[in-house]
């Protein structure tokens, strides 16, 4: 079972869109997917709960009890996605990075949320698994406007960093339009939505490796 956690210690960062669309994504492709929402709001898992009927359904777990969770997820899950609480730090998310296969962490082009990113950043660097290298990490650059200038700066700054960026998601409207209503990207195949789909092909590669 293959285990990835999406966390910031940062809120309104997109960390629900990239976990959600990591889980739609997975169940398309047939694989039989989890999703423990361990953040409070539940968005998560109302976005399963709205995608229930769908021959691609992912199964929503509470997450918010700290260790519990992990009894309730069914034996023969592929694929566990964990949307991580917001504003977590390393040492509340314990439970999740002990058994994590990467750890995704959305950060957005702006001073406040970088500067936050790292010292989420440096709480993940204390976890004995990423000290010794054994659990990768990975930054994913949301609602990046390459138009700007602003964003591309920041994307300077954070390619300058050791953890590396392994995707960047332009910034759109549908992204909270399809979370809204249990979707992702990846259930159409429009040409109106490929480019976005492109988007994320650095990510997905990315994770098959780790």
């Amino acid at each position: 079972m293959k285990t990835v956690l999406v966390a910031s210690s940062k809120g309104g960062v997109g960390k629900t869109t990239v976990v959600t669309h990591l889980a739609a994504r997975a169940a398309i492709s047939g694989r039989r997917t989890v999703l423990v929402d361990a953040d409070p709001q539940g968005s998560s898992t109302r976005w399963c709960e709205r995608r229930a009927e769908m021959a691609s359904a992912v199964l929503p777990i509470d997450g918010t009890g700290r260790k519990s969770w992990s009894r309730q997820v069914p034996e023969d899950t592929q694929q566990l996605f964990i949307d991580g609480a917001a504003g977590a730090m390393a040492d509340q998310l314990g439970s999740f990075l002990d058994v994590a296969d990467a750890v995704v962490v959305p950060v957005l082009p702006s001073a406040i949320d970088i500067e936050a990113t790292v010292h989420f950043l440096d709480s993940l660097g204390s976890h004995p698994r990423v000290k010794r290298n054994k659990l990768p990490v990975g930054l994913v650059v949301n609602k990046f406007r390459p138009w700007t200038n602003a964003s591309r700066q920041a994307l300077q700054v954070l390619e300058g960093w050791p953890v590396p960026v392994v995707a960047q998601l332009r910034d759109s409207q549908a992204y909270s339009v399809l979370v809204g209503l249990g979707k992702s990207l990846f259930d159409y195949n429009s040409a109106a939505v490929r480019d976005h789909q492109a988007d994320w092909q650095p990510l997905l590669r990315w994770l098959r490796q780790a």
